[in-house]
């Protein structure tokens, strides 16, 4: 685990001492892992650019629209494949399965087509709806896992209480869901966060880029990137997500269920 974690986090600390280290440095030839001489140059030159910030203004939106419109049409269909015995289920959950084996690009042309008879494309408003797909299946996935961990014996106790089926849903269910349902929305907007194909296809107009097809623009076009720059803004680009982790950290719990029925 020790050796994965450095596996990971290796590259994030070198894209960060690349982004404190002056011009000169970085094609200076060495490998030089810490700067010689710290500079802000680069974080200043980024700070400038309103296409940067823009992108990434965007990216958010579409990033938590997606996560919270998935989770929410996620969480009563996972419950109803749960819950309520049908023949449709095994086909249901099957197809949730299949669906994560084709890959982006041969969704494109379908999802393109679609976008454009509701003149969605080029459109914030129609990669959120791309990204709410892309993600549903997996939120589903994960969802209707976690509701067949909860013992139906807790919603009955409670309909023997009295309650009805939405008291049973929001004061019962729900407080046990927040781990997972932390879980599928940080998902969620990672994969939305992070995604690069649908939005450089999907989006031609400035305005509505998102910040990984703005990242992609830091390399010209015979492959030669502002290097210093990119480091920087790709490590601005990371603040989002270390920061809605963060936020939904004290909901990664295990055991919620521990003793809830007793045997």
């Amino acid at each position: 685990m020790l050796a994965f974690i450095a596996f990971l986090v290796f590259p994030l600390l070198w894209m960060l001492a690349t982004s404190f280290k002056p011009t000169p440095e970085i094609y200076s030839g060495r490998a030089d892992f810490w700067p010689s001489t710290f500079s802000l140059e680069h974080y200043r030159s980024v700070s400038h650019d309103q296409n940067l910030w823009r992108s990434m203004a965007n990216s958010l939106i579409a990033g938590l629209c997606s996560a919270l419109l998935a989770v929410l049409i996620a969480t009563p269909a996972a419950y109803a494949l749960t819950r309520f015995k049908s023949a449709i289920n095994k086909m249901v959950l099957g197809w949730m399965v299949t669906s994560q084996i084709f890959p982006a690009i041969l969704m494109m042309i379908p999802l393109y087509m679609v976008l454009r008879r509701m003149q969605l494309t080029d459109s914030l408003t129609g990669l959120t709806l791309v990204y709410v797909v892309w993600a549903l299946p997996f939120v589903m996935w994960m969802l209707h896992g976690y509701f067949k961990s909860i013992p139906a014996d807790l919603e009955e106790a409670a309909a023997l209480d009295g309650a009805s089926r939405p008291q049973i849903i929001f004061h019962v269910l729900m407080p046990l869901l927040l781990p997972c349902l932390a879980a599928a929305v940080l998902f969620a907007f990672i994969s939305a966060w992070n995604e690069f194909f649908f939005a450089l296809v999907l989006i031609k107009s400035p305005s509505a880029i998102t910040l990984p097809v703005e990242l992609a623009r830091f390399t010209g076009m015979e492959g030669q990137a502002r290097t210093g720059p990119l480091a920087a803004a790709s490590f601005i680009a990371t603040i989002p997500s270390v920061i809605l982790f963060a936020f939904m950290r004290k909901w990664f719990a295990s055991g919620l269920l521990a003793g809830a029925v007793k045997n």
